[in-house]
């Protein structure tokens, strides 16, 4: 598995690039926002250790534009221990948080329980049945209940609950959803999605205006909450 280390730190990046390649990890690295978003393109990284003060592009934005389009899962680094700057962190997409100076034996321990929930995601999104919450869909038959009453939706809507059915408690990125509902080559309006979330609130929440299931992340995308 690959791992990409963000960080300025000359002996920071050397540090964890011996430890990660001590317990058998590839890694990449990158040491300013712009390295970063390039590197997590190009990389393609199963997970990616993410400091908060960069150069160029703080590790908040970048992780806020990596989950545009990504799901993978981002370990912010920081020298910070304020509840604010985790918060922050958390909000734009961030899976863990760990502060400075950190022991490696807790480092390798969040990134096998992140590397370990993502692999069981992947496997969840390729089961017949997924389920958060009081959300239950068989994909083989395409049937939707909700609270145990059968909900129709229309194929794109179906679609669109299953991507994030298949990562509960994840952000996901306006971009990302639009690639794997509409495909890649989708040139249409941006708000096509924003519609369909709409109509997916209206079947599945019991109150559309307070949605419970489907999270609005402010400037990156959406999040399905599997504990309304």
């Amino acid at each position: 598995m690959k791992i990409l280390v963000v960080d300025d730190e000359e002996t920071m990046v050397r540090s964890l690039s011996t430890l990660l390649a001590e317990e058998g990890y590839e890694v990449a690295v990158a040491t300013d926002g712009p390295q970063a978003l390039e590197a997590a393109r190009a990389e393609r990284p199963d997970l990616i250790l993410l400091d908060v003060m960069l150069p160029g592009v703080d590790g908040m934005e970048v992780c806020r534009q990596i989950r545009t389009w990504s799901t993978v899962p981002i370990i912010m680094l920081t020298a910070k221990t304020g509840e604010v700057d985790k918060v922050v962190g958390l909000e734009v997409g961030a899976d863990d948080y760990v502060t400075k100076p950190f022991s490696s034996r807790e480092l390798v321990a969040r990134i096998k329980a992140n590397l370990r929930r993502a692999q069981m995601q992947a496997q969840q999104a390729q089961e017949e049945r997924l389920s958060a919450g009081d959300v239950v869909m068989d994909v083989g038959t395409r049937r939707v209940a909700v609270r145990d009453r059968a909900v129709t939706l229309s194929p794109k809507e179906f679609d669109l609950l299953k991507v994030l059915l298949s990562h509960p408690g994840r952000v996901l990125g306006r971009d990302f959803l639009l690639n794997q509902v509409w495909g890649e080559d989708f040139f249409g309006d941006t708000r096509t999605l924003d519609v369909h979330i709409r109509w997916l609130r209206e079947k599945i929440e019991q109150d559309p205006s307070k949605p419970e299931y489907i999270q609005t992340v402010h400037g990156v995308g959406y999040r399905f909450s599997g504990s309304p």
